[in-house]
């Protein structure tokens, strides 16, 4: 058995039920779980490694709960700059379609290395488009070569243009394949056991790309597995509430309501125009919220209600988005983003940075079904980041360095520990060698968007 000691951090924000932000605090581990948290004079001074964080701010790892990280080979394409989703996806449905298994590969790769080094340590992805041959292991394969905790979502779209969806036909799967291949990825990768690395998520993409059908089916294959959760996309914008009442005489809510996608294994992303309805049968079930403010800002769709979401229980964790419509991968400088656009309307209180960071740490791991990660307590798992404060981003900031975080410039993180293993120290990858990926990474990124 390995031990680690993380010891004289400036404070360490525990995120347990009191809330302690412990100064000069420690984290003593042993192997992947944590076994005592507390000052630093309080826990063993010696262990197999010392990390001394003496000037960083210590956080539970943060959670990731949507994202699309193939679209990182995609990112500010001039074509998709200034268009609304709809628009947005038509222009970049056909570049997707070239996608190949090693873009998927490759892409994780990179999108991971980016949440991780921003302080993510647990990260969601809803892949939902499988073409040229690719799967749902390309992906999954790119990211364990990271190190993050990963929940992938096999994605999926059954409804195209000549149905009256909106993707074009050449990009969707038939739906006996796609639940056929849900099983596969379930039993051949699933892990539902404490402080697993990988779990599955069944994940058809949204009420304007597959059927009705589909999404009953998904849900009763999914709630056959233990742990198996169910995603997908929701209320994101005016134009996707039209479409739901055009096409199934269904607001949104009331849409998920009916075919069965409500309950504390599901969550969707946006719900930027969820109704109140909606937002008060959402608390009274568990179903949980993606919130992804800087993609909501991107696409002009507007601003969701987190605040009266949160008032009324409605579990909320926070996604970066698809990198093509963030057009980051930075987890932190997300949870920046949802305090500041919840106060943009008028309440300086709407939301404060703690509970920006409560969001984006306890937050996510309710919204992923989780109670091993998200907080620093002993029993729980070892994840935590370091942040160094000996940085001009947060010059004159130290009379509260934990909400300087938030409030000031969203910086990458100096350590990330994951599982018990030393991620990131001195803030850069231990566990590949990222230039040359981010060389390949380019490469595929312009033979795809010029077609070659």
């Amino acid at each position: 058995m390995t031990t680690l000691l993380a010891k004289h951090a400036q404070v360490l924000v525990t995120m347990d039920e009191a809330r302690r932000e412990i100064p000069d605090g420690a984290i003593f581990i042993r192997d992947n779980v944590i076994e005592a948290v507390g000052p630093t004079a309080d826990l063993p001074q010696t262990a197999d490694e010392v990390l001394d964080l003496t000037g960083h701010v210590v956080l539970p790892g943060l959670v990731n709960t949507h994202h699309h990280f193939y679209q990182t080979l995609t990112r500010a394409v001039p074509a998709a700059q200034n268009k609304e989703l709809f628009d947005w996806l038509v222009t970049l449905y056909p570049i997707w379609a070239r996608l190949t298994p090693e873009a998927i590969n490759v892409s994780a790769t990179i999108a991971a290395a980016e949440l991780v080094l921003s302080g993510c340590t647990t990260a969601s992805d809803h892949l939902y488009m499988f073409p040229n041959g690719s799967r749902l292991d390309d992906e999954i394969e790119g990211v364990q070569a990271v190190g993050i905790r990963f929940h992938a979502s096999r994605g999926s779209m059954s409804l195209g243009q000549s149905k009256g969806g909106l993707p074009p036909d050449s990009v969707v799967e038939d739906e006996d394949a796609i639940l056929a291949d849900c099983r596969r990825v379930i039993e051949t990768f699933h892990d539902n056991s404490r402080f697993s690395m990988l779990r599955i998520t069944v994940a058809p993409c949204s009420p304007f790309s597959v059927t009705q059908d589909l999404m009953r089916a998904a849900a009763e294959l999914a709630r056959s597995y233990p742990g198996v959760r169910l995603h997908t996309h929701l209320a994101e914008t005016l134009p996707d509430v039209q479409f739901s009442l055009q096409m199934f005489d269904l607001e949104p809510g009331d849409y998920a309501e009916d075919v069965g996608w409500i309950g504390d294994d599901v969550w969707h992303a946006h719900c930027v125009h969820l109704s109140s309805k909606a937002i008060h049968l959402f608390g009274r079930t568990g179903t949980g919220v993606a919130h992804c403010p800087a993609s909501n800002g991107r696409l002009a769709s507007g601003i969701a209600p987190v605040r009266e979401m949160l008032d009324h229980a409605v579990p909320v964790g926070l996604g970066v988005d698809g990198s093509a419509s963030n057009d980051s991968g930075h987890l932190l400088n997300e949870a920046r983003m949802a305090m500041l656009f919840q106060r943009v309307t008028g309440n300086p209180q709407a939301l404060t940075a703690r509970e920006a960071l409560e969001l984006a740490t306890l937050g996510g791991a309710r919204v992923l079904g989780r109670d091993d990660i998200g907080a620093l307590i002993p029993g729980m798992a070892a994840d935590f980041v370091a942040y160094n404060l000996n940085q001009i981003a947060f010059a004159g900031a130290l009379h509260d360095p934990v909400a300087a975080l938030i409030f000031g410039t969203s910086l990458n993180v100096n350590y990330s520990v994951i599982n018990g293993r030393v991620v990131v120290r001195d803030g850069q990858l231990t566990t590949l060698e990222l230039p040359p990926v981010i060389e390949r990474h380019n490469t595929i990124a312009r033979a795809l968007v010029n077609g070659d």
